[in-house]
């Protein structure tokens, strides 16, 4: 049994810490994408739900927008 033991933490071992590096590129290469650009696939696939993504995004630009609009009236009216 203390055999068994061992073995299978010797291969648990391994498998969690042996790597030849192009794996840990590969991960670095997925995670190239911005979270919006990863929220826009989203919103384009046929999974279902995915349009409330898209529809998420649009409410988050036009609420962006309209602050950014405020902001520049806030400043134009500022005195000087």
């Amino acid at each position: 049994m203390d055999h068994r033991l061992s073995v299978a933490l010797t291969l648990l071992a391994l498998a969690c810490g042996g790597s030849d590096g192009g794996g840990s590129q590969q991960a670095v290469n997925r995670d190239t994408l911005t979270q919006r650009q990863k929220d826009s696939i989203l919103a384009h696939s046929k999974i279902p739900g995915a349009r409330a993504v898209g529809r998420a995004m649009t409410a988050a630009d036009s609420t962006s927008a309209r602050i950014r609009q405020a902001n520049a009236v806030a400043t134009d009216t500022m005195p000087r």
